[in-house]
């Protein structure tokens, strides 16, 4: 059982972190196992309303697969996979726009006005935020962002309401005014870099970039933007962390200070991360 002494000493290790986050912005990309877990759920909405509370200008972005897996499959519609990314004709936009804008989206802002925390649910067509073409034709609607307007995202944030960004794109030139599924990483990581973010932070169902993918005390702590590139070459970073760790990249490149990958099937990942000493997954700098 904690002390009072040891909870004392949990609130002065996170002091200097709060004092140098205030009044800096942070994404979170929100998905994977801690969408889905109940418990891991309501720890998410408590680190986000925390971060606001301490004076961090705070936005979650999230995606929502199983969720949009789970609906197909109750219309009787099948799922189609290309190079791993999902098909998206017209019908199942429909039901991709309706699931994360409509359902997740606002599950989550419930759940932080539930905590007594203030949010407002957009995604990336409200005010033009998210400005995308089609990736190809091979893929249908999936889109690629163009253009990240964030003027909407600061007024927001200047109110001190945390903004919940669902990963819907408005499409442009052939597909004017057509909805866009696009990556949710992808999406976090250009509204980190258009908001000249203080970081951002994707959370997994891995601990992070591992030395040996089946081991996961080989944990690498931190790493170099510049590094990454040699990371993949020796086979250290391989499979699904590579798309990861590319957005990291692309934020840290487009300006955002640190990128932070974590493990969000632990409770309270988050906190750990931004507010003790030895964190929890990687951390990754420019």
């Amino acid at each position: 059982m904690t002390t009072n002494n040891e909870r004392a000493a949990i609130l002065v290790q996170a002091l200097p972190y709060i004092q140098s986050f205030q009044n800096k912005t942070i994404v979170v990309k929100y998905g994977g196992n801690a969408m889905l877990n109940d418990e891991l759920k309501q720890a998410v909405i408590e680190d986000v309303i925390l971060m606001s509370c301490v004076g961090i200008r705070t936005v979650l972005v999230h995606g929502g697969g199983p969720e949009i897996e789970a609906m197909l499959k109750k219309t009787g519609k099948e799922s189609r996979f290309v190079n791993g990314l999902r098909y998206t004709d017209e019908e199942t936009m429909d039901i991709v726009q309706m699931v994360l804008c409509g359902k997740v989206n606002k599950e989550i802002v419930a759940l932080i006005q539930k905590k007594s925390g203030r949010a407002i649910g957009l995604c990336g067509i409200d005010g033009g935020m998210l400005k995308a073409h089609r990736m190809n034709d091979e893929l249908g609607l999936v889109g690629v962002i163009k253009n990240a307007d964030v003027s909407i995202l600061n007024s927001i944030l200047d109110s001190g309401i945390i903004p919940v960004v669902s990963s819907v794109a408005y499409g442009i030139g052939n597909d004017e005014g057509k909805a866009l599924n696009i990556n949710a990483d992808i999406a976090a990581a250009q509204i980190a870099a258009a908001l000249g973010a203080e970081k951002l932070v994707l959370m997994t169902d891995v601990r992070g970039i591992l030395h040996d993918i089946n081991d996961e005390t080989t944990l690498i702590k931190s790493a170099a933007r510049s590094e990454l590139e040699a990371l993949k070459k020796a086979g250290i970073i391989t499979k699904g962390m590579i798309p990861k760790t590319d957005c990291c990249a692309m934020a840290l490149d487009g300006g955002v200070k640190k990128a932070h990958i974590i493990d969000g099937r632990l409770p309270h990942a988050i906190l750990i991360e931004l507010f003790t000493d030895e964190g929890i997954g990687t951390m990754l700098e420019r």
